[in-house]
């Protein structure tokens, strides 16, 4: 399987912005920036337990694939969460809760509130949010240790495993019969009545300050990956889901570096929200089931402020199936030593190893020998039985390997 790339020969649509400005200079500091990404970086950086999770260099890939090199982040270890959601919905509790205690006069930082010092007052908060898995997770982790109450809404299609982590943060987890998109307008309207607070990952109309938060959590795992590089990418592979994600490693490349990458937005072909905004220049919801086994990406709607910076700069927009995903995962299980990839993890390299088995794509995507490639693996088995069903066996039997 190590070298079995040709097992990615597979079906997938591509698609390349022609609304894309990359001869501007980066325009976007309204959303997310780099004064923006210090404040965060200072925040996540003093939580308890706080650490770079690792950057792996797979030379043999890259010399089987015809590339100078491939990196990829490992967001397995993320504190508790197995998920770089822990750096996004956290901050965005904590920023909150900083900010309503500075309506009360008191001025407080991430510390303040993890020591519990203000406790009596954040309890009279409750944030809540709609999630797949992992942005509810980290939501309801970031209200644990800050301090708040927490609701969370769940779909249909959320496995039993995702809720039961949720749960164990302490929050209130609530499943609707819709899907994604149903469970977000649901938390908004309980909010609306209750006085809670949404901490969403998605923005729209009339909602923005709180997604922004979110998304420049996400741009503490970017600076990370750079600074263990040590080099520029020439590519960067990057999982699609309402936008976030993508739009957070766009701007912080796209502002800090004099010649950005070529950025590669991959989502599974029923759940393709970006792919058709690019088709049709403009935010474009999908609608069903969004039934797909990349269950962090299963969504049907864009965050418009994400899509705001990826419609500028993110020339290149692909669609791949499921049949990609069990082999992705399995290819990093089997490597030495093994690497533990959740199912929405390996998007980006699943889309990248497409593209390197069919020429066409290869060269539109500009992929030669000198291109340094950079992937976000954003979660490890945070289903734990999806996992298990996927790759054959548990992370515990994977990692046993290295004992």
């Amino acid at each position: 399987m190590a070298n079995s790339y040709t097992d990615f020969s597979l079906s997938f649509s591509h698609f390349k912005n022609t609304k894309v400005q990359l001869d501007s200079g980066y325009k976007h500091h309204d959303i997310l920036s780099l004064e923006g990404f210090r404040l965060a970086n200072k925040e996540i950086t003093s939580w308890d337990n706080y650490e770079p999770t690792p950057l792996h260099s797979f030379d043999d890939m890259a010399e089987d694939t015809g590339v100078s090199s491939i990196f990829y982040k490992d967001e397995y270890s993320r504190f508790t969460l197995k998920s770089f959601k822990a750096l996004g919905g956290a901050y965005a509790v904590a920023n909150l809760l900083i900010k309503k205690l500075k309506e009360e006069g008191i001025n407080a930082n991430s510390s303040d509130l993890i020591s519990g010092v203000y406790k009596g007052h954040t309890l009279k908060h409750t944030v809540c949010c709609a999630t797949d898995g992992n942005h509810g997770r980290s939501v309801a982790w970031g209200a644990q240790q800050f301090g708040c109450n927490c609701e969370i809404y769940i779909h249909r299609n959320v496995s039993e495993g995702r809720e039961k982590a949720i749960a164990n943060y302490g929050a209130l987890v609530n499943r609707i019969k819709g899907n994604y998109d149903d469970s977000v307008r649901l938390a908004a309207e309980v909010a609306e009545q209750n006085g809670y607070t949404v901490v969403s990952d998605t923005s729209y109309e009339g909602y923005t300050d709180i997604p922004k938060d979110v998304m420049q959590g996400y741009t503490v795992m970017v600076d990370e990956a750079m600074k263990q590089m040590n080099d520029t990418p020439t590519h960067v592979f990057l999982q699609g889901g309402v936008g976030g994600f993508p739009s957070a490693v766009v701007s912080f490349l796209q502002e800090s570096l004099d010649c950005p990458p070529i950025f590669v937005v991959v989502e599974p072909v029923d759940a393709d929200c970006l792919f058709q905004s690019a088709v049709n220049g403009k935010p474009t919801a999908v609608h069903g089931d969004l039934d797909t086994i990349m269950a962090g990406l299963a969504c049907g709607e864009v965050s418009v402020l994400a899509w705001s910076i990826l419609e500028n700069y993110a020339p290149h927009f692909m669609t791949i199936t499921d049949e990609s995903i069990p082999k992705a995962m399995q290819l990093l299980a089997n490597r030495i030593p093994p690497i533990i990839a959740g199912e929405s993890a390996i998007t980006g390299l699943a889309g990248f190893l497409i593209a390197c088995n069919d020429v066409e794509l290869k060269s539109k995507l500009k992929i030669n020998e000198n291109s340094k490639i950079l992937l976000f693996g954003t979660e490890g088995d945070t289903d734990e039985e999806m996992y298990e069903q996927l790759v054959g066996k548990s992370s515990e039997q994977v990692l046993s390997r290295v004992k």
